[in-house]
């Protein structure tokens, strides 16, 4: 069994060190661990982000964020993050760190959860998409849905 748990401020090293080994592997920006450490223990302390971590290294971790819906005024949950360091993948801890990050935003109140992911990371897309996400509007029936984005 793959432990999980959730990131308390103390961890924000650990998942610094964890997302910028993810932005470095795919050529992303990073700021730095250093930078890194410090926005993630301020989020985790304020509770603006949910980090779940797996595995003894921890080896892997999701992030979530929460905004409330006006449809619903129930919570929306964006998984922001989802990595696994590479050469652990394939034992299933991106599969144990999603499917516990949906049960933690059900617990949460959330009754909807988004992500993004880009068309050539077919393993995450099979990932998301043997959990029952969907890319299409009207979930498998509309239009193949886009992910917009930009910096301001």
């Amino acid at each position: 069994m793959i432990p999980v748990h959730r990131a308390k401020p103390d961890d924000a090293a650990v998942v610094a060190r964890l997302l910028h080994d993810f932005n470095t592997e795919f050529d992303d920006f990073t700021p730095g661990v250093e930078v890194l450490t410090r926005n993630a223990r301020e989020m985790l302390e304020a509770g603006d982000t949910l980090v779940l971590l797996a595995g003894d290294g921890p080896d892997g971790l999701a992030e979530l964020r929460f905004r409330r819906s006006i449809w619903t005024l129930k919570l929306d949950a964006y998984l922001e993050e989802l990595y696994v360091i590479p050469e652990l993948r394939g034992q299933g801890i991106g599969r144990v760190l999603l499917r516990e990050v949906m049960e933690v935003a059900r617990a949460e109140g959330a009754a909807y959860m988004e992500l993004g992911t880009s068309q050539d990371d077919t393993a995450a897309v099979a990932l998301y998409e043997s959990e029952g996400f969907d890319c299409h509007e009207g979930r498998g029936s509309g239009p193949l849905a886009l992910f917009y984005e930009r910096e301001l």
